[in-house]
Formats: C-alpha cells, structure tokens, sequence
C-alpha cells in the first residue's frame, strides 16, 4: 500500500486524474470504476479539465459505479446512476452505453447482484476503482463488520452513514435504508485502488484502514491485502498517522519511471 500525503483536495483529485489519464493512455479502452459523494469531485473536475484540454481521450473509456441504493425509481436524481450521469459522464463527453452499474430498482435483488458481478467480470475486470472512505471506515456501502470476502450484495445502512447522505436529499426520511454494493471481495479484484481522503473528520478512520490492523470493523483496512493500493490524503486526513513523515519520504524518493 502506497500512502500519499497532498497539501489539499484539489492536489490529491490532480495526482488522481493524472494516473487515470495515464491509464487511458496505456489502454484506451480501460474500465475505470467511479464513486460517489462529495469526496472524488476535485478529481472528476481535473479530468474534465485534461478532456477540455485535449490531453486526455476517452473517447473508448469505459465506466462502472461501485453502489447504487435500493429502491429509488430509475431518473430520481439522488439515484447513483443519476448522480454519476451528472458529475462524470457528460462532463467528460461519455456516452451512456459506456457506463454500467447494479440495478437497484431490480424486483430480485440478489439476482442483479450476482450478474453485476458477473458484468464485471465478463468486461475483463475493473482497471482503476477509486474509492472514498466513511467515518466509520466503510468502503463502497460495506458497513462495519462486513465481510471482507464479500462479492456485491444488499446492505443495510447505518444510521450513521444515512446521516452523512442526508444532505444530498430534501429529507432524511428519504434516505433509503439499503443500498447495492460491490463487496469487498469484489472491490479487491479491481488491478488499482485509489482511495482518496480528505478533511478532518476522515483522520480517524485512515489511520485505522492504514496502520491498524487488519480487520472487518473498519473495511477500508482490506486495502492492506491488495498488491496495488494507493491512498490519497489531504494533510487534514492524515494528521493521526503515526508514520506521515515516513509516508512523504518515500513519495519524495519515489523513482521518476514508477508511476502512481
């Protein structure tokens, strides 16, 4: 796991954005996975920046989504489809054919579920899944104690994360009590995890996802059993880790030819 330590969000979406440009560049073609929140937007921003540009093509790109809630009719414009439409998609210029993710308004559940996982991999896996992380450590919608085996499946929510997600909608009543999700064994096949963090309040759970140990109250600590994990945080999220001085030495001596 390679820890990197950027002076703000902006900072982390542009490092971000950068090896995902590269990724397109290597295989234009390539299946990036997206998340949703308020998190990974400094990144989606610096990718609109490098297509306006003209520095970056993704004119065959491929898109997943990592979740999407239970129950929410198709078009409602807190639905994750909806959502990821809005902030990825036409900005970047790609089509809706491109993009795929689990049907939460399915009448069988578990039968969307084990055929995104089948998707997935009939697509030949995920390249890139950039993740976020929530206060409580959950990746994706895998809450606490989630196993870390798990393939993509209902969750519940807790109250906890339907209080962080209330502010996306008119009432916290109107926060759904389940989501789809890709479990973390799904997640975990993914080539690259980029996990990026930012302010405060996310201090407390990269240090257990990072440096404690590895365990499936905190989810995000599964990163530590992936061969190529980057976490991404702003000073502000990494102010309880123990090794940050370590951490921004070895980005600093990090060989020129080895990318993120």
């Amino acid at each position: 796991m390679e820890i990197v330590i950027v002076p703000d969000a902006a900072a982390g979406g542009e490092l971000i954005a950068t090896a995902i440009a590269e990724l397109f560049t290597r295989k234009p073609d390539a299946l990036l996975g997206v998340a949703t929140g308020s998190t990974p937007l400094p990144v989606y921003r610096a990718l609109e920046a490098k297509v306006e540009a003209g520095t970056l093509d993704v004119s065959r790109a491929r898109v997943c989504q990592l979740d999407e809630y239970v129950g929410l009719p198709a078009g409602h414009p807190q639905s994750y489809r909806e959502v990821l439409l809005r902030e990825v998609l036409e900005p970047l210029g790609i089509p809706g054919e491109r993009f795929t993710g689990p049907d939460g308004a399915a009448e069988d559940i578990a039968a969307a579920a084990l055929a995104y996982d089948r998707e997935l991999a009939a697509g030949g896996g995920v390249d890139l899944q950039l993740l976020g992380i929530g206060t409580d450590g959950h990746i994706g919608f895998n809450e606490p104690c989630s196993s870390l085996a798990s393939r993509t499946r209902i969750k519940t929510l807790t109250e906890q994360t339907r209080a962080d997600n209330a502010r996306f909608f008119d009432s916290p009543d109107e926060v759904p009590h389940h989501v789809l999700t890709q479990g973390i064994g799904t997640i975990l096949e993914a080539r690259h995890l980029v996990l990026l963090a930012t302010g405060a309040a996310k201090a407390h759970a990269v240090v257990q996802a990072v440096e404690g140990p590895l365990c499936a109250l905190v989810p995000a600590s599964a990163l530590q059993l992936h061969p190529h994990a980057t976490v991404v945080v702003d000073e502000a999220a990494a102010a309880e880790l123990r090794l940050a001085d370590y951490f921004r030495a070895t980005y600093a001596a990090k060989p020129d030819w080895q990318s993120l």
